[in-house]
């Protein structure tokens, strides 16, 4: 069992300063003032965009660093959503954690406002751990730490587990939002009934009530975070309307699955230390599956009451639970 954490309060929401103009490896400063301990403590959050290879050509990727002030050797936590999800959804979590970390967090390709492909096949685990190596050779270039700390969501929690079991692996600690080595084909059914048949949206108040009903599982969130939430998962199109932030092509990932995923060879190679979050109502990371991956000594499990899949990470007692594995 993990020790409770006590956590401030969360800050007020950090204001986004992000133009379309900043195409290139240009960093765009937003700031927030956080109250912690009665003192008032300063909180950079900039994004960036970084070229990447990939099998059709250069693509360019958004990443985005949270630190405090006076924290610039603060090591990196490397924060990674689930499927159809963005960067945001850390930045509760990011923010919260800038008095131990400098927080990276990014929007895979096809997510978000990293490019989309052209050729929907590419979508898919090759392509994401390579955009994320890449990555990591860069922050690795860019702050000389070669070993980082690895949060993922769902998809997010695959990518790092995929990473974490090569050889010499940067990740010294890794934490599986929701996921393990087997993913039942009952809840890949689920998710396929949903990804990339979003309809289009008159308004972002349309888009909130129809993540209301899809995101369900995350949990109980608060108006502000489904507001919030909405605001990040869509974008406004030429005529105005308003369709999810993520190219539809990325169900393709979907066809042809007729069977539960089993990566059991990937999990076993993973020798870090390893905390695995499950939804207690998660059809994606069963209960069975979850225990089975605490059988190795390395691996503590928590489980999150009236939650499926996947924990939205938002809420103070959900960030305790990350903080107290990684802050130990």
């Amino acid at each position: 069992m993990l020790a409770p954490s006590y956590l401030s309060k969360k800050s007020q929401a950090i204001s986004e300063q992000i133009t379309p103009a900043c195409r290139s490896q240009v960093t765009v400063p937003n700031w927030s003032n956080t109250l912690l301990l009665g003192t008032v403590m300063t909180i950079e959050s900039h994004t960036e965009f970084l070229s990447i290879d990939t099998p059709e050509g250069r693509h360019q990727i958004a990443w985005q660093c949270w630190q405090k002030d006076g924290m610039d050797n603060a090591p990196l936590l490397i924060c990674v959503h689930g499927l159809t999800r963005n960067r945001h959804d850390f930045d509760t979590l990011a923010a919260e954690l800038t008095d131990h970390y400098r927080v990276i967090t990014t929007d895979i390709i096809g997510r978000g406002e990293s490019d989309r492909v052209s050729q929907p096949e590419l979508y898919g685990y090759p392509l994401y751990v390579s955009q994320m190596m890449q990555l990591l050779a860069h922050l690795r270039e860019k702050t000389g730490e070669s070993t980082v700390d690895w949060l993922g969501t769902s998809m997010g929690g695959l990518i790092g587990m995929m990473i974490a079991s090569s050889p010499h692996s940067p990740i010294t600690r890794l934490i599986m939002n929701d996921v393990g080595p087997r993913i039942p084909l009952t809840a890949l059914q689920r998710l396929a009934e949903y990804v990339g048949k979003a309809p289009i949206f008159s308004s972002q108040k349309e888009v909130e009530d129809y993540l209301r009903i899809v995101a369900s599982p995350f949990g109980a969130l608060t108006d502000a975070q489904w507001q919030r939430m909405a605001l990040y998962s869509s974008r406004q199109n030429e005529q105005g309307m308003w369709e999810m932030n993520y190219d539809p092509a990325i169900a393709m990932a979907f066809q042809g699955i007729e069977a539960d995923v089993d990566l059991t060879s990937i999990w076993d190679a993973v020798a870090c230390p390893v905390l695995v979050i499950r939804g207690q109502e998660s059809d994606l990371l069963t209960a069975e599956d979850a225990k089975t991956m605490t059988s190795k000594k390395s691996v503590q499990l928590v489980e999150i009451p009236d939650v499926g899949h996947a924990p939205a990470l938002m809420s103070d007692d959900q960030i305790g639970m990350v903080r107290d594995f990684l802050v130990m």
